[in-house]
């Protein structure tokens, strides 16, 4: 059962008539009984769906013309409402409302069973729809506004969110909060040019998520450390049997980025730049002021380049990125070696899975390599390919994010009966 408190801002009326009207569907509109002045609880918003609540006052004209300060009815009513999530059974309807913040990423969801609502047009977001150049829309999903989801009737098994603007953006929403951690505090806060300072940015989202009884999920230890959330790491996953049999017929790298000028710190792109110019190597994704580059035109597209071209790279500042993406593990899932700098998290094995080196003309080198030995490059993508599996698994997905999916429900639930 739901509980509210109302505190009235203007004049005290005696005895007004309160009137409580959820916004998705005005036609029910409830009175109020057991009014008092300072404010009331009520039995009669029970587990509904309120998402943002207007509440007017309204005085019988005799009593208006007793204080001339009635004039400004209706007045300004605050409303807190802390609603009790219904417990679903396993076999309901489960339907997860997803912020959608890279369509990749978004597509994994559709191994989890779950129906999905994806919020597309959010602000900052170059495609104001599903980006189908990147993924095909997931099976048992529908696109949506942000606005259509502030109103839905839906009643959500979770609510995944990307950042605080998204949390804040659901805030009247009653169902359980998981926040996905994607990036480094430090990585965002320069790729953004943000002026708050990145331990503020931290704190708040510790103390938001806290507030509401969220829970957070990193996609690696590195950026679940970075924000201060290590018990809950979920890296992302890609089948092999999504993918071309890899032929490496094209004596061509490959790297897939998008906004890499916005991002050459995070990417060490002077040192990709070195290590490979004058090299034939393609790269693929959203870069507009990037002469001559340009994105897949879609999914089959991309598999097309993945199982074609001899090798893949991934270089990136161990301070701010993983030494792998979402990309790279596409790749090795389709039978790529990488070539890549040194880092501590890369799941390349040198020499066995790919090439690491922080040295740009080494790195260069063996790039020169493989360019020249398909079968050296097929037999190290066979390695890439194992190691996707082992690490990056669908079932590992699955299995992982069920429970953080759970976890914040639990977590949500906690707060609801405080």
């Amino acid at each position: 059962m739901s509980s509210g408190t109302v505190k009235i801002a203007g004049p005290v009326i005696p005895s007004p008539r309160i009137l409580i009207i959820a916004e998705q569907d005005c036609s029910k509109a409830k009175k109020i009984q057991n009014f008092e002045t300072s404010g009331f609880r009520h039995p009669i918003l029970r587990d509904s769906m309120v998402l943002t609540v207007e509440a007017r006052l309204f005085v019988p004209a005799a009593e208006q013309q007793k204080d001339n300060s009635c004039s400004d009815w209706p007045f300004s009513v605050y409303f807190k409402l802390m609603t009790a999530h219904k417990h679903q059974e396993p076999n309901h309807r489960k339907v997860l409302l997803v912020f959608n913040c890279h369509e990749a990423w978004v597509y994994q969801l559709g191994v989890l069973g779950y129906e999905l609502d994806i919020i597309v047009g959010l602000k900052g977001q170059y495609k104001r729809t599903w980006d189908k150049q990147m993924r095909p829309i997931p099976a048992n999903s529908r696109l949506l506004r942000l606005s259509d989801a502030l109103r839905s009737n839906t009643d959500y098994y979770c609510i995944i969110a990307h950042n605080i603007a998204d949390l804040l953006d659901v805030k009247l929403r009653p169902e359980p909060r998981l926040m996905v951690i994607h990036s480094t505090l430090e990585g965002r806060a320069l790729e953004e040019k943000s002026d708050v300072e990145p331990e503020q940015m931290k704190e708040m989202l510790h103390k938001y998520l806290e507030l509401v009884g969220g829970h957070a999920v990193a996609v690696s230890m590195l950026k679940g450390n970075s924000w201060g959330y290590t018990d809950d790491i979920v890296p992302f996953c890609a089948d092999p049997s999504d993918y071309l049999p890899h032929t490496g017929q094209e004596p061509a790298g490959l790297r897939i980025s998008n906004f890499i000028n916005s991002r050459k710190k995070i990417l060490l792109w002077d040192f990709h730049e070195k290590a490979f110019e004058g090299l034939a190597v393609r790269i693929v994704g959203h870069n507009p002021d990037l002469p001559g580059v340009s994105g897949a035109r879609n999914w089959d597209h991309l598999k097309e380049l993945l199982q074609s071209h001899r090798f893949y790279i991934h270089t990136a500042d161990p301070q701010l990125e993983d030494g792998y993406n979402m990309a790279t593990v596409e790749a090795m899932a389709a039978g790529m070696p990488v070539l890549g700098n040194t880092h501590p998290s890369s799941p390349v094995e040198h020499g066995v899975s790919g090439f690491l080196s922080d040295d740009a003309h080494q790195l260069r080198k063996y790039a020169g390599i493989l360019l020249d030995n398909r079968d050296l490059a097929a037999k190290m993508g066979q390695q890439a390919q194992k190691t996707a599996i082992e690490r990056f698994s669908t079932a590992r997905f699955k299995k992982g994010f069920l429970q953080s999916i759970e976890t914040a429900r639990r977590r949500r639930s906690q707060v609801d009966s405080d």
